[in-house]
C-alpha cells in the first residue's frame, strides 16, 4: 500500500512540474489613450450604423464599380496572394511545434547477411564468419515537458501565426486603400478632363469670335495671340491630364492582377460620396488595426521565447520504449524466445557550453525588448494616422467651401469680362486673366474633392478598416485582459 502511494505521489508532483514554464506571465505594455481625438473637429455628424460590421468598408462611397474592383483585387492581386502564403507557412510551423506535445512513435525493420573479418580482434575458434541478422520491431518516445519547453514554443509558434494572419489582413487592407486612392485620383482625372474639355470648347470659340473681330478691324493682333495662347495652354493642360489617368489606371490594373494592356475603365463624371464620419474613441483604434494586432502578437511570441531560452538549464527527461524480434533468420523470427524489450527514462542535462545558454536567454530578453518598442510605435503611428486625417479631413472640407465660393465669384467674373469685352468696354486681357482665374478656382475645388475622399480612405486605413470592431479582435481582446505584464 505505501508503495502504491509512493507510486501517486510521484505521478502528482510529476504533473504538478509539467505544468510549469519558464516563461515571464504576460500582457501588453500599456500604451497612451484617449477618450476623444485632437482633431476629430465639430464636422462628425454620423452614426456608427453608417458602415456595418458586415459591409466591407469600401461600400460608404457608394461607387459600384469601385466595389467590383475591390472583389477582384482580393482574389487575384499577386502581393496578397504572397502574404497569404507566408499565413499558410506560420500555420504549418505551429503545426510542426505542437507535434511535440505528442508521443514519437516509430517501427524498424532489418534483415542483413554479414561477414566477419578474418582479423578481428577476440576472434573465437567457433565464431562464423557469415551469418544473418533480421530484426523487426518498434520505438515509443514521449518527451516529459517538465519545464515549458515545448510548450512555450507551441505558443510562441501560435502568436507567430496570428501575427502573420494580421500581417495578411494589414497587407490586404493597405491593398484595398491603395486601390481605393487610384481609383478616386482616376475619376478626379475624369472630371478634370470633363472640365478642361468644355474650357477647350469655349476657349476655341472665343479664339474663333477674336478671329472676326480682328477680321472686321475691331479687336488687334495682341487680342488674337492672347485667345490663341489660352486655347493652347488649355489644350496642354487637358493632355497632361490624360496622361495622369493612363498612368493611373496602368496602376490600377496591377493592383487587381490584369495586365495594363488588356484593362481600361471608361470615363465617368459621377461624384463620389465623402463618407460621414461617427465619433471616435482610442480603443477602437487598438483594436482595428492589424499592424498594431501583429505587433501585440510579436511580443507575445517573443515572451514565450524567453521560457524557451531558460528551460535550456534545466535536464531535458523522456521516456522511451522499444521491442521486438531479433534472430540469425527469418525462420521463427517471430517467436516468444527472440522477442526482446527495454522500457526506461533518460535524462540529458548540460553542464558546461561556454555561456551559450545564457547568451541565448539575453537574446530572447533583448528581442523581447524589440518587440515591445515595436509594438509601442505601432501604436502612437497609429493615433498619428488618425490625427493626420481627422485633420485633413477637417480642413479640406473648409477649404473646399471657400474654394467654392471663390468658384462662384470667378465665373461671374468670367462672364462680365467676356461681355464687356464684346461690347468693346475692356481689352482681351481682361477675359484671358478672368478665364485663367476660373479655370484654375474649379480645378483646385475639384482637387480639393479629390483628396477629401483620399483622406476619408486614409482614415479608414488607419483605424484598420472602419469604425466598427470585428468580433475576432474583440475575442483576442477579452483573452489578452486576464494576463500580466513580465518582460525582463
Amino acid at each position: 500500500m505505501a508503495k502504491r502511494l509512493g507510486r501517486f505521489g510521484a505521478l502528482a508532483l510529476l504533473a504538478c512540474v509539467s505544468a510549469c514554464s519558464m516563461a515571464p506571465p504576460y500582457r501588453p505594455p500599456a500604451v497612451p489613450a484617449v477618450a476623444t481625438f485632437k482633431e476629430a473637429g465639430p464636422w462628425q455628424v454620423a452614426a456608427p450604423a453608417d458602415t456595418a460590421a458586415h459591409q466591407p468598408w469600401w461600400t460608404v462611397f457608394r461607387d459600384a464599380e469601385l466595389a467590383r474592383l475591390e472583389q477582384k483585387l482580393d482574389s487575384d492581386n499577386p502581393t496578397l496572394a504572397g502574404a497569404l502564403g507566408r499565413y499558410d507557412q506560420a500555420r504549418a510551423y505551429l503545426a510542426e511545434a505542437r507535434g511535440g506535445l505528442l508521443p514519437t512513435v516509430g517501427v524498424n525493420t532489418d534483415v542483413s547477411r554479414n561477414r566477419q573479418s578474418d582479423n578481428r580482434p577476440l576472434r573465437g575458434a567457433n565464431q562464423p564468419d557469415f551469418y544473418p541478422a533480421d530484426t523487426i520491431g518498434g520505438t515509443v518516445s514521449y518527451d516529459l515537458d517538465l519545464w515549458g519547453r515545448i510548450r512555450d514554443s507551441v505558443a510562441a509558434g501560435k502568436a507567430e501565426a496570428e501575427a502573420s494572419a494580421d500581417d495578411l489582413a494589414a497587407s490586404k487592407l493597405s491593398l484595398e486603400a491603395q486601390l481605393a486612392t487610384s481609383y478616386i485620383l482616376l475619376r478626379g482625372y475624369d472630371r478634370q478632363r470633363a472640365l478642361l474639355s468644355a474650357a477647350v470648347d469655349a476657349y476655341g470659340e472665343a479664339d474663333a469670335v477674336t478671329q472676326r473681330r480682328f477680321r472686321g478691324g475691331i479687336a488687334s493682333g495682341l487680342d488674337i495671340g492672347r485667345s490663341g495662347t489660352q486655347l493652347a495652354e488649355a489644350q496642354a493642360q487637358l493632355a497632361d491630364v490624360n496622361a495622369a489617368r493612363a498612368l493611373t489606371e496602368h496602376a490600377i490594373a496591377s493592383l487587381i492582377g490584369t495586365p495594363a494592356s488588356t484593362f481600361s475603365l471608361p470615363a465617368s463624371n459621377a461624384p463620389i460620396t465623402v463618407p460621414a464620419i461617427p465619433p471616435l474613441v482610442a480603443s477602437t483604434l487598438l483594436e482595428r488595426r492589424p499592424d498594431v494586432a501583429a505587433a501585440e502578437r510579436r511580443m507575445a511570441a517573443a515572451n514565450a521565447l524567453i521560457g524557451v531560452a531558460r528551460a535550456a538549464f534545466f535536464p531535458n527527461l523522456s521516456l522511451r520504449a522499444q521491442g521486438g524480434f531479433e534472430n540469425t533468420g527469418l525462420a521463427d523470427l517471430l517467436t516468444a524466445p527472440n522477442f526482446f524489450w527495454s522500457i526506461g527514462p533518460s535524462a540529458v542535462l548540460q553542464l558546461f557550453d561556454g555561456g551559450k545558454r545564457r547568451a541565448r536567454v539575453a537574446i530572447a530578453r533583448a528581442a523581447w525588448s524589440q518587440a515591445t518598442a515595436d509594438y509601442r510605435a505601432h501604436v502612437l503611428q497609429a493615433f498619428q494616422d488618425v490625427e493626420d486625417n481627422l485633420a485633413r479631413l477637417h480642413f479640406y472640407r473648409i477649404e473646399a467651401e471657400a474654394e467654392q465660393r471663390a468658384v462662384e465669384q470667378a465665373s461671374q467674373t468670367e462672364r462680365l469680362a467676356m461681355n464687356r469685352y464684346v461690347k468693346g468696354a475692356v481689352s482681351y486681357l481682361d477675359v484671358v486673366t478672368a478665364q485663367t482665374s476660373a479655370l484654375q478656382a474649379r480645378r483646385r475645388a475639384l482637387n480639393l474633392e479629390t483628396l477629401r475622399l483620399q483622406a476619408g480612405v486614409n482614415l479608414i486605413r488607419a483605424l484598420g478598416g472602419g469604425w466598427s470592431v470585428h468580433p475576432a479582435i474583440e475575442a483576442r481582446s477579452a483573452r489578452g485582459s486576464d494576463a500580466t505584464l513580465e518582460g525582463s
